[in-house]
């Protein structure tokens, strides 16, 4: 192997690798990328809600990552393992879909994953191809696999079984039947969350047990939510889905930290590792500000989901709403008592009325020049407010208080 031959394997390394929070074995993957065969690349997902949004792209952006570097990529869809709805961090067991359900579900999937996958490079699959056709004694050789002390290894079927909650069998057979999927696709590399470890890990013993050579298993972090602490969901209500408006989507995404910030261009960006280096190598020489960057990340996914079109005008409409000192008629408005000295910090302040989620955090905002009082911007993070007549707490573009602070 010649020097720029292990150079262009180790970027294609060190791309594949960012933002993954284990690979096991690493050596496995070098290995095999170094043997220069196109691998086949699967991650399976069961169509168990038709509302996809950031949070389940992380996987997906991977699998695109690897198709740009050449390889296959299998989208799996599990509409035979969504009848028995995956078990894993579950503390009871999951409803199985119906049929139909599944059958929608699938469709929905499929017209929003090919907005990052090109769908003509793109090899989908359904597992009920062949799990349909596994006979009653198939399905008691692949549960001879395993024990059901090795089983109870599971965290989730652990607390369960201890705390007395019923674990169905069926339940058990999830994680065989997901190796089963690696099996009969013969994968070279298989994409999961972190919670599928379990999962993930039984493809590389059936393999074995196969005589095939095992996968390598890519788990990936899950992705936090716009409050930058709990997990991206629906029903936290902390999610930017893939249907959203491109505004919305916009404004969302504005609103983010700048940590996280970076966290979602490890994670949901397919820019190269040296653009997002140049990025934060601006942003700490002071170059450019946070948030124009941060505009780079939500017009790059904007233009995935919609258009280029879409996230300019999203953008413009964005920087227009208001302008710099500019402060509308209506806002929530907070009462806030000052201290024995007849003020209060305003890194507290900003907490108490919901601004940061943490003195901490304020005082971030404040010194990354996303605070004004009164239209005014205030950037000494030891500031303290004084009590008198109601006054205007803005933090970013959108968000706006009027505080009294009374003695």
């Amino acid at each position: 192997m010649t020097i720029a031959d292990a150079a262009k394997i180790q970027d294609a390394l060190d791309l594949i690798a960012r933002g993954a929070d284990e690979i096991l074995p690493k050596d496995d993957l070098r290995d095999k990328l170094e043997g220069g065969n196109r691998l086949r690349i699967k991650a399976g997902f069961d169509p168990t809600a038709p509302d996809l949004h950031l949070g389940h792209t992380v996987l997906i952006n991977k699998l695109k990552q690897f198709q740009d570097l050449g390889h296959e990529v299998i989208f799996l869809i599990g509409d035979f393992t969504g009848l028995i709805g995956d078990p894993t961090g579950k503390n009871q067991a999951r409803k199985p879909l119906t049929d139909a359900q599944l059958k929608v579900n699938a469709e929905t999937y499929a017209l929003q994953v090919f907005k990052i996958l090109d769908q003509n490079k793109t090899r989908v699959e359904y597992n009920s191809r062949w799990m349909s056709k596994l006979t009653p004694q198939d399905f008691v050789r692949l549960a001879a696999k395993l024990t059901v002390a090795r089983m109870l290894e599971r965290e989730d079927f652990g607390k369960r079984y201890k705390s007395g909650q019923p674990i169905s069998i069926h339940e058990f057979l999830y994680p065989l039947m997901q190796g089963y999927d690696s099996v009969v696709l013969e994968a070279d590399v298989e994409l999961g969350g972190t919670d599928q470890r379990f999962n993930l890990l039984m493809g590389r013993e059936l393999q074995r047990d196969a005589g095939q050579s095992p996968q390598v298993v890519m788990m990936m972090p899950i992705l936090e939510g716009l409050d930058g602490e709990k997990k991206m969901s629906k029903s936290l209500g902390n999610y930017v889905g893939l249907n959203d408006s491109p505004g919305d989507m916009y404004g969302k995404l504005m609103g983010i930290s700048d940590s996280l910030m970076w966290r979602y261009f490890d994670l949901l960006s397919l820019k190269q590792n040296k653009e997002i280096a140049a990025f934060k190598k601006e942003v700490q020489s002071g170059a450019v500000s946070p948030n124009s960057v941060k505009s780079e990340l939500a017009r790059e996914l904007i233009t995935r989901f919609h258009d280029v079109d879409a996230a300019d005008r999203a953008s413009k409409s964005a920087g227009n709403k208001f302008k710099p000192g500019e402060i509308p008629d209506e806002m929530p408005e907070f009462t806030v008592v000052a201290d024995d000295q007849g003020s209060i910090p305003l890194s507290v302040l900003l907490r108490e009325i919901g601004l940061a989620k943490s003195s901490s955090e304020a005082r971030a905002y404040i010194t990354q020049g996303a605070v004004r009082i009164d239209g005014e911007l205030e950037t000494d993070a030891q500031l303290r407010v004084q009590a008198g007549q109601p006054r205007v707490f803005q933090c970013g573009k959108k968000r706006f208080v009027r505080v009294t602070v009374t003695t």
